[in-house]
């Protein structure tokens, strides 16, 4: 049975180019108690892709959220201890753009203008 009820999320955030082989290797090796708080916040379907622009790496999130909740979903996952120890490493390597520098945040939603099952 099909859900109909899957929000899809993109956010994009700059990469430091000096942190991006670390940055890689961490998501080679995902922790395992990360991915499992991933999945057990709902998340499903979850890709991180990298492009170079002029000189710039800027990383591209996409994923599928399945619950019902994505607020209390989102701080059971911001609240284990896992989580913030991954965000540790991966917080760093990482460039907000302005707009979520501006809010404390790393990344940048993106608007969806398009999809197709």
């Amino acid at each position: 049975m099909r859900n109909n009820n899957i929000q899809r999320y993109g956010s994009v955030t700059g990469v430091k180019p000096e942190k991006l082989s670390y940055y890689k290797e961490l998501h080679a090796a995902i922790w395992p108690d990360v991915a499992k708080k991933i999945t057990e916040c709902n998340i499903q379907n979850y890709s991180i892709y990298l492009k170079e622009i002029d000189g710039q790496f800027y990383l591209f999130s996409y994923f599928e959220y399945v619950g019902n909740n994505f607020s209390t979903d989102m701080q059971k996952m911001a609240t284990d201890t896992a989580t913030q120890r991954w965000w540790k490493e991966t917080d760093p390597t990482q460039l907000p753009l302005p707009d979520a520098a501006d809010k404390g945040e790393i990344w940048s939603p993106m608007e969806e203008v398009f999809h197709q099952d």
